[in-house]
């Protein structure tokens, strides 16, 4: 049978975006077959190509892990969009392109003659998508910052750490990677919307937004009883017990949960027998939220007495979910992640080969295809020029001589 083509075969995306956020977007639809063409300079370095982590611990802006992951399968095009001659090319980009995604702080592209009603007047068609920390309007549109500042401003920050200590907030930049989820859905709806009717649009993505929709039952909670939400470290208001306990090993850990009164009486028997699966103080999920502090003592005492791995395998074998807190070696050697080809190996100019993350999306008929390494600084710009944008030779000399690729 003859291979179909990718779903996105065909899609033409100009891409503004930087970091994560608006990134993650683009590279889900260079996953599926659309043709990106990536605006990035060399004079103002892109914050994911400083972040690493790099190749033996060495740093190189051309060779940043996270900077790979986040663009793997894009052109690339060296621009410096302050000069003139280099914004007048991303024009013609957004005459040829169906979809551009930026995330610059609001109104930015504007000031450069590259916002929504200046692209859209060379192409009515298009869809824009502006991912951002606040959106593109209102009182705080113009505060601009990273994901981790959403985390802060959609409620993250101040619930998660342990209980009764200072909030530490979610690992990283969390709503960045919350808002490419929203913003990639959007972006689909708005095609087939355009496919329905020719019309373009405008997305205006807020990560602050994004975030605060996983936080729904608590905002809820809080506008009819009152009650904040505060740390409460690995525990649950449903599942007890419910964390994530030392073993043997100093900095190995497994997370494990009894979900339902039988898995606590499953693992009861197997760490304390008959005494402690009949114990009348855990019998229940309100008499084991009661004594809480003493149950979890009772579970760590078992598994900081074995390896994380023997831990796992006695609790998965009757029925308690368990695993060991994965590490990066964990990552690499997860025969789960291996199996649905998880990390790709791309040939990379500088590298060798990069190592990225594939699809999060499995699709039998049409499987993902990654087609290049994210680009090192202007290495297609004859491509986009030339093949794409159709330029010339005294475009292209033109274009150098005013000094706008780079």
């Amino acid at each position: 049978m003859a291979a179909q083509p990718l779903p996105l075969a065909g899609l033409k995306v100009l891409d503004f975006s930087w970091v994560v956020a608006g990134p993650l977007i683009t590279r889900s639809l260079a996953d599926y077959g659309a043709t990106i063409v990536r605006i990035d300079s060399s004079r103002r370095v892109e914050t994911a190509r400083v972040m690493g982590p790099f190749p033996h611990g060495r740093f190189d802006p051309q060779q940043s892990t996270l900077y790979e992951n986040c663009n793997a399968g894009k052109l690339g095009l060296a621009l410096d969009l302050r000069k003139p001659e280099a914004r007048a090319v991303a024009r013609d980009l957004a005459a040829w392109a169906d979809v551009a995604v930026e995330s610059f702080t609001p109104g930015q592209l504007a000031k450069w003659g590259l916002g929504y009603a200046d692209l859209r007047a060379v192409n009515p068609g298009l869809i824009m998508v502006s991912t951002s920390l606040m959106g593109q309007s209102g009182p705080h549109a113009g505060y601009s910052g990273y994901g981790n500042h959403g985390a802060a401003i959609s409620g993250f920050q101040a619930i998660v750490g342990a209980e009764g200590a200072m909030p530490i907030g979610p690992f990283g930049p969390y709503t960045d990677y919350v808002g490419p989820r929203f913003g990639l859905v959007a972006l689909l709806a708005a095609l087939d919307h355009r496919r329905r009717t020719g019309e373009g649009a405008w997305l205006d993505v807020s990560q602050a937004e994004a975030g605060m929709q996983f936080l729904a039952p608590y905002i809820a909670q809080t506008s009819v009883t009152g009650e904040v939400l505060t740390p409460r470290g690995n525990r649950d208001e449903a599942m007890a017990p419910h964390g994530v306990f030392r073993t043997r090993d100093w900095d190995r850990w497994v997370a494990l949960a009894a979900r339902n009164d039988a898995e606590w009486r499953a693992l009861a028997g197997l760490i304390g027998g008959e005494a402690l699966a009949g114990d009348p103080r855990f019998a229940t999920l309100a008499a084991r939220k009661e004594h809480e502090i003493e149950l979890d003592t009772r579970v760590e005492a078992y598994t900081a007495a074995m390896t994380a791995e023997e831990v796992v395998a006695q609790l998965q074998a009757i029925g308690v979910p368990a695993h060991v807190a994965a590490d990066t070696d964990d990552f690499m050697a997860d025969p789960q992640l291996a199996f649905q080809n998880h990390f790709v190996r791309l040939d990379h100019p500088l590298m060798g080969q990069a190592l990225v993350e594939g699809s999060r999306y499995h699709l039998s008929a049409t499987p993902a295809q990654y087609a290049r390494s994210a680009p090192v600084w202007g290495r297609d710009n004859d491509h986009v020029l030339r093949e794409i944008l159709g330029y010339d030779d005294a475009r292209v000399a033109a274009l150098k001589a005013a000094d706008a690729l780079g």
